[in-house]
C-alpha cells in the first residue's frame, strides 16, 4: 500500500505542477490587478510560481518517505532525515533562485536542511 501511495504522490506532483502552470498560473499572471510587491508584480508572480511548485517538491519528499517506510532498513531514521535534508535544500535553492534572494524562505529552508543533516551526521 505504501508503494501505491508513493506512486500516486509522484503522479499527483507531476499533474499538479503541469496543470497548475498551464491552467492556473499562466492565466493568473495575465491579470493586470495582481498585487505589486516590492514595487512591481514581478515578485508576486515569482513567489506564486515557486510556492506552487514547492508543493510538488514536498509531495515528492513524502513519496520518498513512504517508499523508505515500505522497505524499512536499520537506518530508517537516517534515511528519512536525508530525504528531509534534500527536500529542504532543494526548496531553499528554488526559493533563492526564483526570488533572487528577496523572499527569505530560502534562509529557513537551508537552516532546516542543515539541522536535518546534522541529525544524520551526529545521531
Amino acid at each position: 500500500m505504501l508503494i501505491i501511495g508513493t506512486i500516486l504522490l509522484l503522479i499527483i506532483g507531476l499533474i499538479h505542477s503541469y496543470l497548475g502552470e498551464k491552467y492556473i498560473l499562466i492565466r493568473l499572471f495575465r491579470r493586470e490587478d495582481l498585487p505589486k510587491l516590492l514595487g512591481s508584480d514581478w515578485f508576486t508572480k515569482r513567489v506564486l510560481r515557486f510556492a506552487w511548485h514547492l508543493t510538488t517538491l514536498a509531495w515528492w519528499g513524502f513519496a520518498a518517505i513512504l517508499y523508505v517506510l515500505s522497505t524499512p532498513s536499520v537506518n530508517v531514521k537516517n534515511e528519512i532525515l536525508i530525504i528531509i535534508t534534500v527536500v529542504f535544500a532543494l526548496s531553499g535553492i528554488v526559493s533563492l533562485l526564483f526570488s533572487r534572494g528577496k523572499h527569505l524562505s530560502w534562509l529557513f529552508f537551508f537552516i532546516i536542511a542543515a539541522m536535518s543533516y546534522y541529525g544524520v551526521t551526529y545521531s
